[in-house]
């Protein structure tokens, strides 16, 4: 596909005047913004300083990023060539974001290194669509006013956000929102989420770069002075924002386990399997915590496949005494379905409690129509499991209720706030049980660790995550890092968590209204000023 021509207003600026120039720095706006989101590499001392660190979200990149995209499409010629460059943007961003996808189609899956390759692409691709349509329609309304630009821009990439989080089962993973957990405009988080946050990084980047475009039209003067007080008590407000004030709710000592089965031998009959029953059956019969926690799928087999003894001698371990256990593993019958489960166990209970998985991996969790002959060229041990309610009891233990989640259903917060409609029966710790194995040494374990941590801003709570090779960490409320293992180590995280009551202003929206109320004020914010312009053009018109 060739790039639109580009009829540059002035030569050089943002590289417009070439197409291959400003096809290469929306690119490579992309691929900072990618990064942005969890550094992969190592830095020397003079980076970290600047708050750039292996592992970590990386705030001002992402401004950065974004800034540039906003510049490229302000100087694009017209919106078709606006959408290619967002569509280039977006396609790199994401392409880079979950890259790791490669690694369980190739290496684990056996699928061919280009067709994987290929997949990948496609995949950041077709969302990328969404970047696309935002760029056509900012450059199509062509707004001159810096600040109203700044406005439509911030709306539209909220639309964007929330269209691929929430469309076709969804996928917002690598919202620029969780690049900014540790930036200064963190503080909105509790009062209107990541999509909100997403939309006000949007603005914060555009209007940054409004204030190094002195194109045609000129700048008027003394508009830059305004434009920068303008951001500076926008970033005054975030800062001056309250603290949702909510409560402790009492402590519980946990156990998290992290068992480090190699990935290529989990469900291997002969080696992963074996070596998951004995290590994680000795940690649950010997750790002390008053909660044992595992990954997902610790035991990879369902209750009835397990060896003789093992399933009743698990039941009775924690049938009496003053600890309980939450265990990931399949459950079901090919009768009723089976599912991707936590098994509850804790002394005076009738019935084994289970948190059965909501938000299915498609692929990995369900095959989509027409999509069979995909799958059937990898080898990887795919499931088409029964999705489980929504929401879903929480597993009370000595004075807490633990709201469950697996592996990435942690990125849908308008899923987890279900939990938060009646106060009484909230969540008061967040847990989080994965197998990140499939992807490799870090990169995605980083980017689920930072989704969490904005999880736990949102809701004030913390949130434990038991993970097979990493990261397996305790949040706390205030999304810090409280304590961690290595990752791909086998060990045994020990932590006393502080439990948390009362709602957030968006765990008490979201939970009633989901993210339409966002939506509806993005998709109100566009409509008004594409009327606005459209009354003013009438105007012009008419005068003439």
């Amino acid at each position: 596909m060739r790039p639109p021509e580009v009829l540059a207003r002035r030569p050089g600026r943002w590289g417009a005047q070439w197409p291959g120039r400003a096809t290469g720095l929306a690119l490579l706006a992309g691929a900072l913004q990618a990064v942005s989101l969890a550094w992969p590499w190592g830095t020397p001392a003079f980076l970290a300083a600047l708050g750039v660190v292996q592992g970590q979200a990386v705030w001002w990149l992402q401004l950065l990023a974004l800034g540039l995209l906003v510049g490229l499409l302000r100087q694009s010629s017209h919106p078709a060539q606006a959408a290619w460059l967002g569509g280039c943007f977006g396609t790199a961003w994401l392409a880079l974001t979950f890259g790791w996808l490669f690694i369980s189609m190739h290496t684990y899956g056996g699928l061919n290194a280009l067709l994987a390759l290929l997949a990948v692409l496609a995949l950041a691709a077709a969302l990328a669509v969404y970047t696309a349509a935002a760029s056509w329609c900012f450059k199509a309304l062509a707004l001159t006013n810096q600040a109203l630009a700044a406005l439509y821009f911030a709306a539209l990439w909220l639309l964007a956000e929330l269209a691929r989080g929430l469309l076709l089962t969804g996928f917002g993973w690598g919202g620029v929102g969780y690049a900014q957990v540790d930036g200064p405009m963190a503080g909105v988080l509790p009062w209107v989420g990541v999509y909100g946050l997403s939309a006000l990084a949007a603005w914060l980047a555009a209007m940054l770069a409004g204030l190094f475009d002195r194109g045609e039209p000129a700048y008027p003067r003394g508009a830059w002075v305004r434009h920068l007080l303008a951001i500076l008590a926008v970033l005054a407000g975030v800062q001056a924002l309250p603290v949702p004030q909510g409560s402790a709710a009492g402590t519980l000592d946990v156990t998290l386990l992290q068992g480090n089965i190699a990935q290529d031998e989990k469900f291997d009959a002969t080696r992963g399997v074996p070596q998951a029953l004995q290590w994680y059956g000795q940690q649950l019969q010997t750790s002390r915590s008053a909660l044992i926690i595992t990954p997902e799928t610790a035991l990879p087999l369902l209750p009835d496949q397990l060896p003789p003894a093992y399933w009743q001698a698990l039941q009775l371990r924690f049938a009496q005494g003053e600890q309980a256990a939450l265990v990931g593993m399949p459950m079901g019958s090919f009768e009723a379905g089976y599912t991707n489960s936590v098994a509850g166990f804790k002394p005076g209970q009738s019935t084994l409690w289970r948190y059965d998985k909501h938000h299915l991996v498609p692929f990995g969790e369900f095959i989509p129509p027409w999509f069979r002959w995909f799958t059937n060229l990898m080898a990887i041990p795919l499931g088409d499991f029964t999705r489980g309610a929504l929401p879903q009891p929480t597993f009370d233990w000595q004075g807490q209720r633990l709201g469950t989640s697996i592996c990435f259903e942690n990125l849908f917060g308008e899923e987890l706030a279900a939990q938060f409609a009646v106060p009484e029966r909230a969540p008061t710790i967040l847990v989080n049980i994965s197998n990140l194995g499939w992807f490799g040494a870090h990169l995605a374990m980083d980017q689920h660790l930072q989704i969490a941590r904005v999880r736990s801003l949102e809701f004030d709570r913390p949130y434990l995550l038991a993970t097979n090779t990493g990261r397996t960490a305790v949040v706390d409320h205030q999304g810090r890092i409280s304590a961690a293992l290595p990752n791909h180590v086998a060990g045994a995280l020990q932590a006393q968590v502080q439990g948390r009551g009362g709602i957030t202003p968006y765990a008490w929206w979201v939970a009633r209204w989901g993210q339409w109320p966002l939506a509806g004020l993005g998709a109100g914010v566009v409509v008004l000023l594409w009327w606005t312009r459209r009354q003013s053009q009438k105007l012009a018109e008419t005068e003439k």
